[in-house]
This record gives C-alpha cells, sequence and structure tokens, in this order.
C-alpha cells in the first residue's frame, strides 16, 4: 500500500479507529459476569475440552438451564483454540459483532444511499449509545451483541432485496435470520412482523409470494433452524419442551424471575440523548428530497417501531433484550444529524467565508465529542461497579496470573457459583487443587474460603479455627475441629 491508497482512505481508517477503541479496549479487565457470561463460559470451556459440539454441558451434565442453540458458544470455543481459555475468548465473539455491527451501518450506507457522511454519522451513533457499549451487549460473552448484528444484517438484506428485486439479498436475509435463530432461538423472529408491515405498505407482498426463492430460502431456514432442535431432542430428551419454557412462549407469556416490568421499561431503563432525536428524524426523513432516505426511514420506523411493540409488550423485560433497536435508533438520529450537515454543507453564505467549507464537519465533531469522550472513559479501564461481590473472581484470578500464592483449599459458596467456577476449573487445569462446595459441608484438617457472611457464620459458629488469609471481605480458614 503507497501513500496515495493512504491518502484516498484516510477517513474509513478513521472511522475505524474510532469504533476500535469503545469495542475492544481493556475488554479483558472484568472478570467474568454473573449469569449468561458465565454459563456460556461454563459450556464453552466444557465444549472445548470434551470435543461435543452439539449438547452444550454445564458440569458435565446437558444444560437444561440455558436451553439456546449454541452459535456463541461456538464461536467461543473457535476463540478459544486461537487465543487461550480467557476473559478476552470468551468476549471477542460480542466485540467483533458489535464491531461489524457498527461498520454495517457505514457499508449499507454507502452502498445504497451512496452517501459515507450518513453511514458515518450512524455508525457514531451507534458506538457512543452507552446501552450498546457495555456489559451483556457488546463488552461480554453474552447472545446479543451476535444477536444485533445478524438481525441488522438480515433487515438490511431484505430492505436491499425490496429495492432492487436482486434475489441474493433474499438468500442473504435467510441466511442472517437462521444464524440468529440459532444465536437466540426465539428472539430472531421478533424483527419478523415489521418487514411484514413494510412489505404491505410498499405493496409488494404478491410480488414476494410469487417468488420461488421466498420458498427456497423459507425451507433452509426450516431445515437449519428447527434441525438443530430436532438432533439435539434425539441425544437430549426432553430438550425441545424445556426449550420452549424457556425461550419460546414462556418467556413471552409470563414472567421468569423478578422481570415483570411496566410497558415503557425500555424507554426509562436504557435512556439516552439520541432517543431525543427520533421524531426529528423520522419528521426530516420522510420529507427528505432523496427517495432513498425516505424509504430507509420508513424502514426503519416501521422495524423499530414493531419490535418496540413486541418486546415491551413480552412479559419477561431485560434491559438487553432492547439492544436489536440500537443500530434502529442510531440510523433515525444519524438521519436528522446528517440534514443538519447537508444544511451547513449547502450554504451558500457559509461556503462563501472559506475557502473550503469545514464548518459542517466541525458540527459532526462538536456533536460527537462529549459522547464519545464519555464512552470511551467508561472503557478506557473500566472500574468494578460491584468489586466486592466478584471479589472472589479477582482472587482466584491472581492466583492464575501468579500475582498471588494459594493451593489445596475449598471454596464454601452456596450461591449460583457458574463466575466463580470459570476460574476454578482454570486453575485446577493449571495444576492447583481447589474445589467449590455449594453447601456447609466441612472435613476437619482442611482450609476453606468464603466470601458470604452466612458461610462465614457458619464456620465461626461451628468449629475451632485459625484465620490462614483475610483480604477485603474474604477470609481463608484453616479448620481444626468441631466444637465442643
Amino acid at each position: 500500500m503507497n501513500k496515495q491508497w493512504y491518502k484516498d482512505n484516510w477517513i474509513y481508517l478513521l472511522i475505524i479507529v474510532l469504533l476500535f477503541f469503545p469495542v475492544f479496549q481493556y475488554i479483558d479487565d472484568l472478570a467474568i459476569r454473573l449469569w449468561d457470561e458465565s454459563r456460556l463460559a461454563i459450556n464453552a470451556y466444557e465444549m472445548f475440552h470434551s470435543g461435543n459440539y452439539l449438547i452444550p454441558t454445564y458440569e458435565g451434565e446437558p444444560d437444561m438451564w440455558n436451553t439456546k442453540p449454541p452459535l456463541m458458544i461456538w464461536l467461543q470455543v473457535l476463540a478459544m483454540k486461537l487465543f487461550g481459555i480467557n476473559e478476552f475468548a470468551i468476549r471477542l465473539p460480542s466485540a467483533l459483532a458489535a464491531f461489524f455491527t457498527c461498520i454495517s451501518l457505514l457499508f449499507f450506507a454507502v452502498r445504497y444511499v451512496k452517501n459515507f457522511w450518513l453511514g458515518f454519522i450512524c455508525a457514531l451513533a451507534l458506538v457512543t449509545t452507552p446501552a450498546f457499549i457495555n456489559v451483556h451487549a457488546a463488552r461480554t460473552g453474552d447472545y446479543d451483541a451476535l444477536l444485533t448484528m445478524l438481525l441488522t444484517f438480515s433487515c438490511f438484506s431484505f430492505f436491499s432485496f425490496l429495492e432492487t428485486s436482486k434475489n441474493k439479498y433474499l438468500y442473504f436475509f435467510f441466511l442472517s435470520l437462521t444464524l440468529a435463530f440459532l444465536t437466540k432461538s426465539s428472539a430472531a423472529l421478533m424483527i419478523l412482523p415489521g418487514l411484514f408491515i413494510y412489505v404491505f405498505i410498499k405493496k409488494k407482498i404478491v410480488i414476494l409470494l410469487k417468488n420461488r426463492h421466498l420458498y427456497i430460502g423459507l425451507l433452509g431456514f426450516v431445515i437449519l433452524g428447527t434441525g438443530y432442535f430436532l438432533l439435539r431432542e434425539i441425544y437430549n430428551p426432553g430438550y425441545i419442551d424445556m426449550a420452549w419454557k424457556n425461550d419460546f412462549g414462556g418467556r413471552f407469556l409470563d414472567t421468569l424471575g423478578q422481570h415483570k416490568k411496566g410497558f415503557w421499561f425500555y424507554v426509562i431503563h436504557r435512556f439516552n440523548i439520541w432517543l431525543l432525536l427520533i421524531p426529528f428524524g423520522i419528521f426530516t426523513g420522510l420529507l427528505n428530497k432523496d427517495q432513498r432516505i425516505k424509504n430507509l426511514t420508513l424502514f426503519t420506523t416501521i422495524t423499530a417501531v414493531t419490535f418496540f411493540l413486541v418486546i415491551s409488550s413480552a412479559q419477561t423485560k431485560l434491559p438487553w433484550y432492547a439492544l436489536p433497536l440500537y443500530p434502529f435508533i442510531s440510523i433515525l438520529a444519524g438521519v436528522f444529524i446528517y440534514y443538519i450537515f447537508s444544511f451547513i454543507k449547502e450554504n451558500r453564505k457559509l461556503a462563501g467565508y472559506f475557502k473550503y467549507n469545514i464548518v459542517p464537519y466541525v458540527f459532526v465533531c462538536v456533536v460527537f465529542f462529549a459522547p464519545y469522550v464519555l464512552i470511551f472513559n467508561k472503557t478506557y479501564k473500566p472500574k468494578e461497579d460491584v468489586e466486592d461481590f466478584y471479589r472472589t473472581s479477582y482472587y482466584l484470578r491472581d492466583l492464575l496470573n501468579g500475582k498471588r500464592q494459594g493451593d489445596n483449599f475449598t471454596i464454601l459458596y452456596d450461591e449460583y457459583s457458574a463466575p466463580v467456577l470459570f476460574y476454578v476449573n482454570l486453575l485446577n487445569e493449571n495444576g492447583k487443587n481447589i474445589t467449590l462446595r455449594n453447601s456447609t459441608f466441612v472435613k476437619i484438617g482442611e482450609t476453606v474460603l468464603t466470601i458470604q457472611n452466612q458461610m462465614k457464620e457458619f464456620v465461626e459458629k461451628n468449629y475451632d479455627f485459625n484465620i490462614v488469609e483475610q483480604y477485603e471481605n474474604i477470609v481463608v480458614y484453616e479448620i481444626l475441629k468441631e466444637k465442643q
């Protein structure tokens, strides 16, 4: 690559750099998170060692708690093979998915609207969305960033098919939708009502239904999408029933756990500045002189509103269920910002003051400066919000990295312990003798570590002991004998 190449492509290199840091920097700093990330980490760890790529396991048994298809786990196993078993490998698929989701906004704007700056603005809006560059999203090994990328690809492909009538886009749509289904099953289908409504509004239902490639693509989706469930049911009887309860009707019709929230939960809980620009983006987009921007705005609005209504009508609500909305919110906000950018750029009076009209570019810098600095600082050496809760994980990670010495002890932990188990597995793999026990059973003469007050009270009430080590809220006991 010569100097001319860099001169011609410097702006693309700039956007790659701007996207890279919020997504990737210090991605492995935080300990493995509770719930989905730690569960997936255990699934991937055991799949990596067992070679059983069909049935994810947890502590050696088929995992009937996490019943989603294993595409994300497969990608994590691949990352482990390339980069070792660590936080980076667990999170790399999510980070790459988030990065390419941002890139897709840029690419689609350049390819369809023929406008780099619209794509540049939309990509920056997405990468400066705090809920998107967050744990349980771009920054951790959960399902939702991968799901978001694949649904964004599928929507762009479907829209491109309707605009061009090229069947290759219809196949891209079904491929992306199938992979999304193999990532998070029923969540992939929640985008479909908006697509159907858009087809109806554009009066292309008959054309679509007469297209034989629709049925070929649909057949492929059914075979590949349901094929995994049927195959796993053969080797893991009862799987389909549990998957239905966990991931289909169960979550939508009933409240799982303590996750019953109000209808406007996703607006209130994940509010950000770009939400304020949505009405302006819809208004300026639909009235835009460029028919391509009109069509894109209409499609994005219908898709986003419909998806919002679907997830807001579900009985179970969690913040990350809204993640697939953020690319569309970024587009609508971007359309409005681009409208002002274009107005400034085409203003003859402003252009007359400068040899080169830099005002529109300064405007973009001003708009995104504070949000970008905020998201950069958030991801630069991220701070632990609940350090006491994850103290055991950090303690074990220090043992693993040689920053602390210790061996031959039992961890007493009577709650869900997947984050701790991940590090225990790695320590034992590296020759340490560490046991994780989810009970109050203690052996005379053993060394036990605990962080939980109820476990400390149990040990101190029932046994004579020596305190071997005390670190923050962690206590390591040597059990001497039972109290008389």
